[in-house]
């Protein structure tokens, strides 16, 4: 498999590299990491109810939706990310979600262990350390034909531009979540105390790869990747695609609540992740459905598809609804049939 270890590169390439890659159809592991600044925020999530978008426009953060679920999130040159991608035809993806963020992030928490940090697996997509703080931000699609995973390790972060950019009420909220995130979120440097240098941590990223890959060939990034991320890139850019989620329902959309007609917002803490909806509810209908988080799904319409299962059907038909969408096939690791009826307001079947 080749090894693409790039350094520090054009913010928009960190992104759209990996994506080309994989519509190609090509295996590869890239090892990188941006020169500027800017936010990611996950596939299945709203813009504007996740991130504080006056406050990146006032930092000329530019802000990024990738392919792949998760949170959003604030990402420099102190973070070092792989992005490795695999054809689902390769034995490594075989298997539950679970399964496969296990086999394929244990090398990474062998790359901590080798850099002095003490840190393991924790299910379904974290690695953790001694202590039980984060120490990876990971994630992983499904695009084309291939199965992404993304990651990080991270040498140092910027707490305070983390908090900022995420949209929240008010000002004790924010420091809330601060503090919230200094307890539970950690890096290289706050474990180790000092600064490591690119080598010192992409040699043992790449080296714990190899154990469980295969050799991997050091390789310049091909030109048809390149090519493809070049075209890749306006529709990557475009606000109908930066904004997707937060359209469909409009924001400030004024709906009459009047007898049978409510529009309702929920949200809920899933162990896979933050689940948000927007409801339009008529008569006992769900008349409009849009739901958001920073969870992952399989395959990546999932959430799309579910929507559209929902939309029309009787509140009350929700339970037998999911159960039937959940049978189908799709995987929404660590969000169970209860939590989209605790965040729908709807009653299990007895």
């Amino acid at each position: 498999m080749l090894l693409h270890d790039l350094g520090h590169l054009p913010w928009l390439d960190s992104q759209l590299l990996y994506h080309a890659q994989a519509r190609l159809g090509r295996e590869a592991l890239y090892i990188l990491a941006p020169r500027e600044p800017y936010v990611c925020i996950g596939f299945h999530q709203d813009l504007e109810q996740e991130v504080d978008l006056a406050y990146c426009r006032q930092r000329d953060l530019p802000v990024f939706r990738r392919e792949v679920g998760g949170g959003a999130v604030f990402l420099d040159g102190r973070q070092i990310f792989f992005q490795l991608v695999l054809s689902r035809q390769n034995p490594l993806t075989r298997g539950g979600k679970a399964e496969v963020f296990r086999r394929l992030l244990e090398p990474v928490a062998a790359a901590y262990n080798d850099l002095g940090v003490p840190a393991r697996y924790r299910p379904v997509n974290d690695l953790i350390t001694a202590e039980g703080r984060k120490i990876s931000g990971t994630g992983a699609a499904e695009i084309g034909d291939c199965l992404v995973l993304v990651g990080n390790l991270i040498a140092d972060f910027d707490y305070d531009t983390m908090v900022r950019v995420l949209r929240v009420p008010d000002q004790k909220y924010r420091d809330k979540v601060f503090q919230s995130m200094r307890e539970n979120l950690s890096t290289l440097r706050r474990e180790t105390g000092r600064d490591f240098p690119w080598a010192e941590m992409a040699g043992p990223l790449a080296r714990r790869f190899a154990e469980v890959l295969g050799p991997l060939e050091a390789a310049e990034v091909p030109a048809a990747v390149r090519a493809e991320a070049l075209r890749l890139a306006p529709g990557f850019l475009a606000e109908e695609w930066l904004f997707k989620k937060g359209r469909r329902l409009p924001a400030g959309r004024d709906v009459r609540i009047a007898g049978e007609v409510n529009v309702l917002q929920r949200v809920h803490k899933a162990p896979g992740g933050f689940l948000r909806a927007t409801l339009v509810l008529k008569a006992g209908l769900l008349e409009q459905v849009s739901l958001s988080g920073d969870f992952f799904c399989y395959p990546l319409d999932a959430l799309e598809r579910l929507e559209g299962r929902l939309t029309g059907a009787p509140l009350e038909k929700a339970a037998e609804l999911l159960e039937a969408f959940y049978a189908g096939g799709v995987e929404f690791p660590g969000v169970a049939v209860a939590d989209w009826l605790e965040v729908l307001g709807a009653k299990g079947r007895g």
